[in-house]
């Protein structure tokens, strides 16, 4: 079987890859496995040289890697030289911090000695989606191979040339050949890789179903997991926010990566007092992306990643309208060719519109309006989704309560858009995941937290 890498600008075929068959796949797990029994006994020293280096691969290669993401999955270049120097940027903040947050912690118990240590897991299996294709698999590796764990990435379809380029980045710096390699599969083979018991955990970044269908393979067999899924991210609007500045981050969150990101705003609650200003503000701030071809240099919104999503996204947007909802801006497919959806606001969007209840991948804004901050609050939170949330106020210790004790969300940030950052932890709760990447959180999901007791 033969699986095509699509570009979503033009409908090109780029290239072809052939499917590793079973017996391929169990064997480059083997030879993973073996890998990794000689690099968990390396020191943090030569480890942290290596990543350092794939640091410096990363960014030399920054314009092959982005011109590879623009083909592949239509991101602006702009926004996959950000990317790419995003991954050099956490593998040297592991390199720097992995033995510190790593160390033994010694307790003190009756023993004579009596302390914690972090060991290495094993193998560990990527599952990972095509909208960030370099920055989720190295915000996985560079904490996991430092740890002394192995890799082994299973990328979505549609970007099986960023998965190779990733798997030459740590050859390319000194790495042992094995330590990191990728399967060019599709999803029906990754129960298979799931249950192989060299694979000791698994991590997925995805959707909510294909979270679940994880989850539950692992856990037939055992297996720890890290799962990071969808988001509808609120943004709360209140009455005392500096209108202009929220306006303009709100609209640069929903346009981040084309609107394809787990979390970028989606749904706009806004306090009726300032709800028509903010409105007019936003659109103007929405209109002035510029929409095209992703190599072009002044582009700053490219098409959808493939023709399906952008179709389905187009459907939520109509059903949306036909419930009652009000458009703004966009809202039509454009002519020609390639997957292109224009920036889209919605307003008077209602529960039970799927702008409302369901994650839009996309570059279309949902305005909720509220009441006043109670009711914005009870809106931000009904949702099944729990990644990220803002609130934008002239009240920087008003907000900050309202991010720590009131808003369900992983990650809640004060007049500033939603972002990850190395040296943060990263991920949701509910129907948004479990566990952390990133920060010293993050490196500590895929390792043995062993008691060691001398009496």
């Amino acid at each position: 079987m033969t699986i095509a890498s699509v570009s979503p600008a033009t409908g090109e075929t780029l290239r072809e890859f052939d499917e590793m068959p079973p017996d391929a796949v169990r064997g480059v797990v083997e030879s993973v496995d073996r890998t990794q029994r000689e690099w968990r006994e390396t020191s943090f020293a030569d480890r942290a040289r290596l990543m350092r280096g794939a640091a410096e691969v990363l960014r030399k290669r920054t314009e092959a890697c982005a011109g590879l993401m623009a083909g592949e999955m239509g991101k602006p270049l702009a926004g996959g030289r950000a990317e790419v120097e995003k991954c050099a940027w956490v593998c040297e903040y592991y390199a720097d911090r992995a033995e510190e947050f790593l160390a033994d912690e010694p307790v003190k118990t009756d023993a004579s000695k009596s302390y914690v240590a972090f060991r290495p897991l094993g193998v560990v299996l990527a599952v990972m989606p095509w909208n960030f294709p370099f920055w989720q698999v190295f915000r996985f590796a560079a904490p996991a191979l430092m740890a002394g764990n192995a890799g082994v990435l299973k990328h979505a379809s549609n970007v099986f040339g960023c998965a190779l380029a990733i798997e030459d980045v740590f050859r390319a710096a000194g790495f042992p050949e094995h330590l990191f390699r990728t399967l060019l599969i599709g999803s029906g083979q990754v129960a298979a890789v799931i249950e192989n018991p060299r694979v000791k955990a698994v991590t997925l970044t995805g959707s909510t179903p294909a979270g679940r269908a994880v989850a539950e393979r692992a856990g037939s067999v055992l297996k720890k997991t890290v799962l990071e899924l969808g988001g509808s991210d609120p943004y709360l609007v209140l009455e005392d926010a500096d209108l202009e500045a929220a306006a303009a981050t709100c609209a640069a969150s929903r346009l981040i990566n084309s609107g394809q990101s787990c979390i970028s705003a989606k749904r706009f609650i806004v306090v009726d007092a300032v709800r028509e200003r903010f409105e007019a503000l936003f659109v103007e701030e929405m209109n002035e992306a510029k929409m095209g071809d992703p190599t072009d240099e002044s582009v700053t919104v490219g098409p959808q990643a493939r023709t399906d999503l952008r179709d389905e996204l187009h459907e939520q947007v109509r059903e949306s309208i036909g419930a009652g909802a009000r458009c703004l801006l966009g809202g039509e497919v454009p002519e020609g060719p390639g997957a292109f959806y224009p920036p889209t606001v919605l307003t008077g969007v209602a529960p039970g519109m799927p702008a409302h209840d369901e994650e839009l991948f996309g570059p279309v804004a949902a305005i909720i309006p509220a009441a006043g901050e109670d009711e914005a609050v009870a809106a931000a939170n009904a949702s099944t989704f729990g990644l990220g949330a803002a609130v934008f106020t002239g009240d920087v210790a008003r907000g900050e309560r309202i991010a720590r004790d009131r808003l369900e969300a992983g990650a809640c940030f004060v007049n500033a858009f939603v972002k990850s950052d190395p040296r943060l932890p990263f991920g949701g709760v509910k129907e948004s995941g479990y566990g952390r990447e990133l920060s010293h959180y993050g490196i500590k999901e895929f390792v043995n937290i062993k008691t060691v007791y001398v009496d």
